[in-house]
């Protein structure tokens, strides 16, 4: 919108002309989510507390620990709050002819609503079940395939449609119309692997903020032909934009992490957990970054595996590998504090991070 201004109103106000660079346009974003997320904050709790009272908030596991009983009542749902956010910032400071704009705000919006959906049967219709997995895979299908055939469809470079191996220049595999399934498959999966990251306070949305911010780097980085060029890295054209939201994913984030923070005023719920993944796997699509998001998402990834991991080890052989899972309810039988858990995920997500950001070097 405000991008529209400067296009047009730029020669009869100069201070417009800011509003051209995609760098100003991130940060801006950045600084207006935050600032959504912090006036609202504590109207956003207050609401939800009210309409919750009566259903007790957030389900608390009967065999998860015993220190997590003490959080039953919180309410839950905080992730309308973050997609509220990151939905007015880039509205505000985003191309909004950009096609990849609206596909990621589709995304977000669509797997919000899956998560909406399931966290009011539990909290509203007191089912604890919530949404029916078929149902709840279902519509992620749907929403999923129908941004991947969008994608594929709309692609204008042959760059757009390639898989990128990291540390190394010359490989790149054409994918064709398997594009298609990869996009699926990253865009439900790390919906699901962020959905079971976040059992903890604070435990996914940072990391869900660190990856964004590395996705947006890259996604610059290949929306600047300059840039690209010179890290050795093809040009895809408009991915550029992708930084506004991954500023606007890092605002909301922030301050949604204010009141999230250990002990949690509010958690996130489905509909910020599947949204917030849902996001990620789109703009490493966009990007062409599918294999870095797996490693610069390295803890959605392993707490993923840590499920799927116990659940066959238990089927097969009737014994369990690890104390409960995902891992991080692991750690805490093991008699891990839980901050002690969060803060080391937190410090492996950095890192984890870093190592996928020196890539566009090292190749």
């Amino acid at each position: 919108m405000l991008l529209w201004l400067a296009k047009n109103f730029s020669t009869q106000f100069a201070l417009l002309n800011v509003l051209n660079y995609i760098s100003f346009r991130a940060i801006a974003a950045t600084i207006c989510a935050l600032a959504i997320s912090l006036m609202f904050g504590r109207a956003f709790i207050r609401t939800l507390s009210a309409q919750q009272k009566k259903s007790g908030g957030q389900p608390i596991r009967t065999d998860g620990p015993q220190s997590h009983f003490s959080k039953a009542g919180t309410p839950t749902m905080g992730g309308g709050l973050i997609i509220l956010a990151i939905s007015v910032s880039t509205l505000l400071f985003a191309d909004l002819t950009n096609r990849y704009t609206w596909t990621c705000l589709a995304v977000l919006w669509g797997f919000g609503l899956i998560g909406w959906l399931d966290d009011y049967r539990k909290l509203v219709l007191k089912d604890p079940k919530g949404l029916a997995s078929r149902w709840k895979y279902l519509l992620q299908s749907i929403f999923g395939l129908a941004a991947a055939v969008f994608l594929y469809v709309t692609r204008d470079a042959a760059s757009a449609t390639e898989l990128y191996i990291p540390f190394f220049k010359d490989i790149v595999i054409p994918l064709g119309a398997f594009f298609i399934v990869i996009a699926y498959f990253w865009i439900v999966g790390f919906s699901n692997a962020v959905n079971l990251t976040d059992g903890l306070d604070g435990l996914a949305i940072l990391p869900a903020v660190m990856v964004a911010v590395g996705l947006g780097i890259f996604a610059y980085v290949s929306g600047d032909v300059g840039h690209a060029k010179y890290l050795l890295l093809h040009h895809i054209p408009g991915a550029g934009e992708l930084a506004i939201i991954a500023g606007a994913v890092a605002g909301a984030g922030l301050g949604f992490l204010w009141f999230n923070t250990y002990p949690a005023m509010i958690f996130m719920g489905d509909v910020g957990a599947l949204a917030l993944g849902a996001l990620l796997g789109v703009m490493a699509i966009i990007a062409r970054q599918e294999l870095i998001l797996v490693l610069m998402g390295g803890i959605f990834v392993i707490e993923t595996l840590s499920v799927i991991i116990q659940v066959g080890s238990y089927k097969t052989r009737g014994k369990r590998v690890f104390k409960m899972a995902p891992i991080h309810h692991h750690f805490e039988l093991k008699g891990w504090p839980e901050p002690r858990v969060i803060v080391r995920f937190w410090i492996i997500s950095v890192v984890l991070v870093l190592l996928s950001l020196a890539t566009l070097k090292v190749r």
